[in-house]
Parts: C-alpha cells; structure tokens; sequence
C-alpha cells in the first residue's frame, strides 16, 4: 500500500506546475482508493495571501481505514502527504473514515476560524 507515496517521491519534480490541491486529491486517490474524498483549501480563511495552498482539510473514507484507531489513520494520511508537509503545507484538518462510518456519520465539522496567529495589529 506505500507503493505510491514512494513513487510520488520518485517524480514529485513532475508535479512542480501542478496545484497542491490537485497533488493531494491525485495522492490520497492512489494511496487509498476511497469511496468518497473531500480535499478542501481553508486558506483563505487564514492571514495568507490570495491564492495561497498552505491550510487543507481532507475527509478521505476509505477501506484502508478497517481495523486502524484514529492515530493511525493519520499517520497514514501525514505520510502519505509527507512531502507536501515538508514543503508549505502549513495545515492539515485530517478526518478519516471507514465507509460503515460514514453511513452513519456523513457530516464533518467545521472547521474553527482563524485567530489570526502572525497578524500585526
């Protein structure tokens, strides 16, 4: 199941042009093949400028979930965007579900607003 985070790694250079949201949704597609998959840019919410990719929430439901706590889903989610983490991914809302979950729980919260952390008043 790593296989395409690695090759990500491998051809990330590729990718240079391409929009990190697009690079997420393309990432968790391969690496989980979910049922359902939100990749949302909250950058505009923060002190960033316009047109910034650097605040996402991903809801990803996945099979790959199966038998995992809630610590090991992310884990798997933060390595599978590793590079993208070490590289301007400011912040990541992570919710994760198996597709039994999500049937019963289709609604994600929503995310809190910013509280302008490095704003000069």
């Amino acid at each position: 199941m790593r296989k395409a985070c690695t090759v990500w790694q491998i051809i990330k250079h590729s990718y240079s042009s391409m929009s990190r949201e697009r690079s997420i949704i393309d990432k968790l597609t391969n690496e989980f093949s979910p049922s359902h998959l939100e990749v949302i840019n909250e950058s505009y919410q923060h002190n960033v400028p316009k047109g910034s990719e650097s605040h996402f929430k991903v809801v990803v439901v996945s099979n790959a979930f199966e038998n995992k706590n809630l610590v090991s889903r992310h884990r798997l989610i933060t390595k599978c965007l590793e590079y993208d983490l070490s590289n301007g991914l400011h912040a990541l809302s992570i919710h994760t579900k198996t597709p039994a979950e999500w049937e019963r729980q289709v609604e994600v919260p929503k995310s809190p607003p910013c509280l302008g952390g490095g704003v000069k008043k």
